[in-house]
């Protein structure tokens, strides 16, 4: 075993010399024996330096922690310049976000309000746009009236007798209003046509509104709930990748012109709809006017016509009247010229059987005397008159036989007016009574 005997070194605070702390000496205790030096301990001595190496060594401590103790002010220094520098550059560039978040705020409410009020214009216009869209359907479902009024005033008057089968003005006027009721029907048509498109269009530009007003609203809320974060909420968290720049990412420029490019697109789509909306105001004025003037032109020829008719029917009348009277004092004419001729048998007889018997005179005695010449003249008027009686007699009968000729016309004639004034009256003009009114040609 060696005879070296192991001393503990010295104790030596680190953390004392950091601070500026001055070393405590070591407490002696007098009554602990002390190593001693000379023979009596010379088995025991476990030295390893020198007096001057301990010196050394002794100062060189100090003079690293001096070192240290001023790096360490040093330091200290200026951390608490820095961490009042930052500390004052964190809390303005945080006031700074804050105050641009409210600004960003303003402008989002400012674009989601703008959004807002074009959305509502666009669902006020899609409804006025639906509203003429029934008023249009209305308006087409009402012209059904009237061309069924016009096709069956023109069948009606297609079974008029023969001699009034006429194209005659009413005619003409009934053939105009069905081609214009077929160029309404098809101009209410394409009008349609144009006013669900618009509808279309306006509902894709208010889904596109409503999709940026969305996005807008959930911009708003994270904005807000960030502007309401501080240093002390207690739901902050790090999150070390929001900071990086995302590629997908737009500019403020960009953002605004996506919106003022959704408003323009809005607006074209409003002042679209505003000029179709007047454009089919327009046309259901004008189509009412157009079919009302019509009817009111088709009504006056019916009118016209019906006077027309009845005008006819009475001077056929007035007519057939007279030739009824002709006719019953013409047959009373050919009564009297056959009595006439009957009362000219008896006087024929006498004078032809007086020359009959004066012919059997004898010899001398047959000779034309004065009664003789007188007799033959009375026979050769007799016949005369006979002749003239019977030739009135024929002219008589031939003119009955035209009169009544003329009273089957007449009848015929006015039977065929009865006929077509009551089918113009009782049919046509019965039927264009339920013609529409100015409302229900309008739609509504």
């Amino acid at each position: 075993m060696s005879s070296e005997v192991l001393v503990s070194r010295p104790h030596y605070d680190s953390r004392a010399v950091a601070q500026g702390v001055p070393e405590r000496e070591p407490h002696v205790d007098p009554e602990v024996p002390q190593p001693s030096s000379g023979s009596a301990t010379a088995g025991y001595r476990s030295a390893k330096y020198t007096p001057a190496e301990w010196f050394s060594n002794y100062h060189s401590i100090l003079q690293h922690a001096g070192t240290d103790l001023h790096a360490a002010r040093s330091i200290q220094r200026e951390s608490k310049t820095l961490y009042q520098d930052t500390e004052e550059v964190t809390l303005k560039t945080q006031a700074d976000g804050t105050c641009l978040l409210g600004e960003r705020l303003q402008e989002i409410h400012f674009w989601r309000s703008e959004l807002q009020r074009h959305i509502e214009r666009l669902l006020a216009d899609t409804e006025s746009l639906l509203a003429l869209k029934k008023r249009l359907e209305k308006a087409l479902d009402a012209t059904e009236a009237p061309y069924t009024i016009s096709t069956d005033n023109l069948n009606c008057r297609a079974r008029r007798p023969g001699p009034d089968l006429v194209r005659d003005a009413v005619e003409v006027e009934l053939l105009k209003e069905v081609d214009l009721i077929r160029s309404i029907q098809a101009l209410l048509k394409r009008t349609t046509a144009q006013v669900v498109s618009q509808i279309k269009m306006n509902r894709a530009a208010k889904q596109t509104l409503e999709l940026d007003w969305s996005d807008k609203y959930l911009a708003y809320n994270f904005d807000v709930h960030s502007g309401r974060y501080s240093n002390m909420s207690p739901d902050t968290q790090h999150h070390a990748s929001s900071a990086a720049v995302q590629d997908q990412v737009c500019n403020s420029t960009l953002w605004t012109k996506f919106t003022q490019d959704n408003l323009s697109k809005a607006m074209q789509e409003e002042q679209a709809t505003n000029s179709l909306r007047l454009l089919v105001e327009q046309v259901l004025r004008d189509t009412t006017e157009d079919l009302r003037a019509q009817c009111s032109c088709v009504d006056r020829a019916f009118s016209q016509r019906c006077a027309e008719l009845i005008e006819a029917k009475t001077q056929l009348e007035m007519k057939l009247a007279q030739i009824l009277e002709q006719i019953g004092a013409q047959e009373r004419n050919i009564v009297a010229l056959q009595q006439a001729i009957h009362n000219k048998e008896a006087p024929l007889r006498v004078a032809q059987s007086r020359l009959y018997l004066r012919s059997l005179r004898p010899n001398m005695e047959l000779c034309r005397d004065q009664p003789q010449l007188s007799l033959e003249g009375e026979v050769r008027q007799i016949d005369a008159t006979l002749e003239s009686l019977h030739q009135q007699l024929s002219e008589a009968r031939g003119s009955l036989s035209h009169l009544e000729e003329s009273r089957v016309t007449l009848e015929k004639d006015i039977n065929c007016k009865t006929h077509s004034l009551f089918i113009e009256r009782q049919k046509c003009m019965t039927h264009r009574e339920r013609y529409p009114t100015i409302s229900t040609l309008s739609g509504y």
